[in-house]
């Protein structure tokens, strides 16, 4: 998957600046996709010189101007030509990952204070997520809104990074509680 494709997913919500199309990506795009800004506005120019979106320009007082971005007929055709091909299995590249893999020729401690920071952060991941479901909820039940919300893709979307970072901390839990084990009383 490109980047592209996930700034024009991103801009069916509407007209974004690319700090908006930014924060945004940090609250939900980010369970499966990460950028950094300046990959983000470098996409946006590339996609606004390709007609995908359009740029509008906003005059500010006081702050600098910023650009609004939306789709274009072209970004909405090329959003709907990718949902239509089938995607490749993704791939997890995970440094965390090859740390626990090489644990037995590594620092024990370190790998665990790692997979402690990673489930501090993981759980704040689920807290934003966990906010941002019940703002995409707004009062109603699961089943309401996915019987009647205009938009159902980014629930679902949701739905799916809170299941991986709950996963993550299973995961972590279980390999710090294996690693303490194995740290103060080690098999012989």
């Amino acid at each position: 998957m490109s980047l592209r494709n996930a700034i024009l997913a991103a801009l069916l919500e509407g007209e974004a600046s690319g700090y908006d199309l930014a924060k945004s990506f940090d609250a939900s795009v980010a369970n499966f996709w990460m950028a950094t800004p300046q990959q983000l506005y470098r996409e946006l120019d590339k996609m606004a010189a390709d007609d995908l979106i359009q740029a509008r320009l906003v005059q500010q007082e006081r702050r600098p101007n910023k650009r609004l971005f939306s789709l274009t007929d072209a970004g909405r055709h090329a959003l709907h030509e990718f949902t239509a091909t089938s995607p490749r299995p993704g791939a997890i590249r995970e440094e965390l990952m090859v740390q626990v893999l090489a644990v037995d020729a590594g620092d024990v401690e370190a790998v665990k204070s790692a997979l402690r920071e990673r489930m501090i952060w993981t759980e704040a991941k689920i807290n934003r997520f966990e906010r941002l479901r019940a703002r995409l909820l707004n009062g109603r039940t699961e089943q309401e809104h996915l019987a009647r919300a205009e938009r159902v893709g980014p629930y679902l979307a949701l739905l799916r990074g809170l299941a991986f970072e709950r996963e993550n901390l299973r995961w972590a839990r279980q390999t710090l509680t294996v690693l303490d084990r194995r740290t103060k009383s080690p098999v012989e």
